[in-house]
């Protein structure tokens, strides 16, 4: 085992408080918040179960862990949630001025679509 890996590797968690491991290091049962909701999971409430300690940009890097075991499916969107954000996207895309829905998200710097804060010259 390398220096830096033995730096981070308190699987007791007598040094960190809660068990810890180098990058790539922790045993199964353990996955990040992106794991399981890869896995189609949520944490559910439980608290920190471990964290991962790395070198990293600007210092020492932490990922924490969950237990796999005491995770919940995760929820799904209702009918009605879904055609709340498909509203509320369409109403960003909405020109205000030409009440056109646009392809893109309107700028908040112009208020309006880009065809209706600079207008065509026309070529003479």
């Amino acid at each position: 085992m390398s220096r830096i890996r033995a730096a981070y590797y308190d699987p007791d968690g007598t040094k960190y408080g809660i068990p810890t491991f180098w990058w790539r290091g922790a045993p199964p049962g353990y996955a990040t918040r992106r794991q399981l909701r890869a896995a189609g999971l949520c944490p559910g409430g439980q608290p920190i179960a471990a964290q991962i300690l790395w070198r990293g940009v600007g210092g020492t890097r932490t990922a924490y862990l969950y237990r796999v075991d005491l995770a919940r499916p995760k929820r799904t969107a209702t009918p009605a949630q879904l055609r709340a954000v498909r509203a509320a996207l369409t109403a960003r895309r909405t020109c205000p001025t030409c009440r056109v829905v646009r392809p893109y998200c309107i700028p908040r710097s112009l208020g309006e679509c880009v065809d209706c804060a600079y207008p065509m010259e026309e070529a003479a």
